[in-house]
């Protein structure tokens, strides 16, 4: 069986288009690595916490492999690039709710489920 895409993309995408149709402040963390190009004197703990409001950066786009945008750093313009694989959360501001991804989710989103059970699945009737 082929290997399929990563769903952690798509799932990112949505909760971002969530939050901006709910009129919420859509956060984004992140986890730094070699990979990230982000702003290091707001980096805390390894990790940065971003607003991803339409109002607060520029030329947004959420790819399969990265998040890259413009924001302003202490009144300076910065590029910021996010290897998907670095996104630790998507949330709103107003009420926490969004999604948090595992470590390993991280490599095998996308197929994790299938490793775990080799039976086939099964359904059940439920009668209302």
């Amino acid at each position: 069986m082929a290997k399929s895409a990563s769903t952690k993309p798509y799932l990112v995408r949505a909760i971002y288009e969530w939050c901006v149709a709910e009129k919420h402040t859509p956060y984004l963390l992140v986890k730094i690595d070699q990979n990230t190009l982000a702003p290091r004197a707001f980096i805390k703990d390894g990790k940065i916490l971003l607003n991803l409001s339409p109002g607060s950066i520029k030329d947004l786009l959420m790819g399969d492999e990265a998040i890259t945008f413009t924001a302003r750093f202490n009144g300076a313009p910065e590029n910021l690039y996010l290897p998907i694989s670095a996104v630790e959360g998507i949330y709103a501001k107003e009420n926490g709710e969004g999604l948090f991804f595992e470590a390993k989710e991280d490599q095998e989103l996308g197929s994790a489920e299938t490793k775990k059970s080799p039976n086939k699945p099964k359904l059940t009737l439920v009668k209302s």
